[in-house]
């Protein structure tokens, strides 16, 4: 897509780098070319999974570019269709996308590990929202970490700023695996080959109803589920793929998905 904005796909799988030195640090034009990129990915039926990364070693991302800001580019600015980083906000992805931490994820880098579904690290990365520092909001993390780890932890890296290893990620359950940095990547290709060949039709249905029943009641959104009243599980229900698990369980061969 660019020089700053890599792709690459092999199958199924759609490999996003953001290659932005030195800190991977993202500007509004950086973000709307992520944002196209993710696009281009939820829109293309062919593709099933993505893996985010981003190049060198020190830092994963560093969040918010302040060196664009100071030449003028607005913290309120056109951050493009998926919001900033081009993930947070786009709408209807309904399709699984890992991220590859490699080094520091730091305030909006860190927000964009957080609009993955899996977040698989190297043994030398470190999280931090420092933006209490300098007295702004992290309002994505805001939003995403207490529910993705414990309030209180969550609060105490809002609150402070402070730096949370890898090792603790893991035990919090921030990260899904921790790895030598020299295998991070054979793993995360080596899951993405694993959520390639399984059925995308309920992988949709699962994003989709995690997502929407967030704010609902159990019983409500069990409700809308049974009631076929997501978009996701009524296609899934009336397609091929619906019926395909059953028949190859009954023939006893592995199942073909045709994502429809």
């Amino acid at each position: 897509m660019s020089e700053v904005v890599k792709t690459r796909r092999e199958g199924g799988i759609f490999e996003v780098t953001l290659d932005r030195p030195k800190a991977n640090a993202i500007d509004l034009v950086t973000s709307r070319m992520l944002g196209e990129t993710f696009q281009q990915f939820r829109d293309d039926p062919d593709l099933r999974v993505a893996i985010v990364q981003t190049a060198g070693e020190r830092f994963f991302s560093a969040g918010w570019d302040l060196k664009a800001a100071a030449d003028g580019d607005a913290v309120d600015g056109d951050y493009g269709v998926g919001g900033f980083g081009g993930l947070q906000e786009l709408r209807d992805l309904n399709k699984p996308v890992i991220a590859a931490v490699n080094g520091m994820a730091v305030g909006g880098g860190f927000e964009l590990a957080l609009a993955c579904d899996l977040i698989y690290a190297a043994d030398h990365t470190t999280f931090a929202l420092p933006e209490i520092k300098a007295g702004t909001l992290a309002d994505a993390a805001t939003l995403k970490l207490p529910r993705r780890i414990p309030y209180h932890v969550a609060m105490d890296m809002l609150f402070t700023g402070r730096w949370m290893d890898a090792e603790e990620a893991l035990k919090w359950g921030l990260a899904n695996e921790v790895l030598p940095q020299e295998k991070l990547m054979d793993r995360v290709w080596e899951v993405a080959r694993q959520l390639e060949a399984g059925p995308p039709l309920v992988f949709a249905a699962i994003k989709e109803v995690a997502r929407e029943a967030e704010g609902m009641k159990f019983q409500d959104a069990l409700n809308r589920i049974t009631k076929k009243q997501f978009a996701t599980v009524d296609r899934l229900y009336n397609s091929e793929d619906g019926l395909e698990g059953f028949k190859a369980f009954a023939e006893k061969r592995d199942p073909v998905w045709k994502g429809k």
